[in-house]
Order: C-alpha cells, then sequence, then structure tokens
C-alpha cells in the first residue's frame, strides 16, 4: 500500500508489452514497500493448479524463474513440479513464516476480470485473495501481486477455467518473465526456457 491508497498498473500481454516498463513499476512498488516496512528480501509465491489450464499461470511462472533461480537468488514457491494451490497454501505460507524473517512476498497468480481486461496483467502493492473466482475460502496472500486475466467475471464458471486456451496463459507467463527478469537484469531473458 502506497499511502493510504493502491497502486494497480495494468497491462496487455501482446507485442506492445514492455518489459522495461513493468520492470519499472515493479521497482516502485517495491522501493514504496521498503519506505514503510524498511528492507525485506523478495520471495516468490505462484499459486495455481498444474492439473488445470487456467490456473495454470502461477506454476508456469514459478518454473520458468526457478530455471534461472542461480542468478536471481530469490526463494520461489510455487512450481510446475511443487505447485501452491487452495489444499497447501496454508501449509506453505506456515513454512514461509517459519523460515523466513519479514519477506516481501510478491503473489502471482491467475485471476478473472472485466471482460476487456482478459489477456491483461496486474501490478498491484494490493494483496490477493486466491480462489476467490472459484469461491475458495483462502487467506490474503503477498505485498505485491502479478495476476494474468484468464477469464470474465460477469460470466464465470469454475468449468471455464479447464477451458482456458493455453496460449493465453503462455502469452501471460512469458510476459510477466520477460518483465521480472529485467528487473533482476537477467541478459539473457530471450533464451527460450
Amino acid at each position: 500500500m502506497i499511502g493510504n491508497k493502491f497502486t494497480t498498473f495494468y497491462h496487455k500481454a501482446d507485442d506492445t508489452f514492455s518489459i522495461g516498463v513493468f520492470a519499472y513499476q515493479l521497482n516502485f512498488l517495491i522501493e514504496e514497500h521498503k519506505k514503510k516496512y524498511g528492507p525485506s528480501p523478495i520471495l516468490f509465491l505462484c499459486i495455481g493448479s498444474d492439473r488445470v489450464t487456467g490456473d495454470c499461470l502461477g506454476p508456469l511462472i514459478g518454473y520458468k524463474l526457478s530455471n534461472i533461480q542461480e542468478f536471481l537468488h530469490v526463494p520461489i514457491f510455487g512450481t510446475l513440479q511443487a505447485p501452491v494451490h487452495a489444499i497447501n497454501l496454508k501449509d506453505t505460507l506456515h513454512t514461509i513464516k517459519m523460515e523466513y524473517q519479514n519477506p516481501l512476498i510478491i503473489a502471482i497468480d491467475a485471476s478473472i476480470g472485466d471482460n476487456s481486461h482478459i489477456g491483461y496483467i496486474t501490478l498491484s502493492n494490493r494483496s490477493l485473495r486466491p480462489g476467490l473466482g472459484v469461491e475458495k475460502d483462502l487467506p490474503e496472500v503477498g505485498h505485491i501481486t502479478i495476476t494474468g486475466i484468464v477469464g470474465d467475471e460477469c460470466n464465470f464458471h469454475s468449468s471455464f477455467l479447464h477451458h482456458t486456451p493455453l496460449s493465453l496463459v503462455m502469452s501471460l507467463a512469458d510476459c510477466i518473465f520477460y518483465g521480472l527478469s529485467r528487473f533482476f537484469g537477467y541478459d539473457k531473458w530471450k533464451l527460450p526456457l
């Protein structure tokens, strides 16, 4: 939260997506968090299921980030091999609390939104409520959140997540990964992962 306000940036995941702008905005949110709470180690919490196309954004990004973890030196929770989802989220949050002192959690998840925002990425200093779109009662997570909008909240039913085009999810995942790579100064981000 910046002052008493939340800030949310929107990015279209297409050819106009700017990894530089995304990285700059992420840096801005992190610096604002540091001003308010002091320096904190960054940690990624990538939420979702590897079994549902519309909900695999988090694990896909976790997988991509884990491939360059030697460079990032940042803990990553939630990958394709070990997803963080409704069943194990509370246990994962407990593990984070026990192992890390006051980390700045960047939470990443798929979301639903306005029909005109499908295919957009949000970057915000607002926490997110995973599972809200499928009526799961899970705790709020993240100091900074990144979401990829995969469905329309007005016409949404949980079964739609199974029919979300993989191309949409991959486009969102690639843009987010490239933006995060730029933020961390990873100079080989154009290599396919």
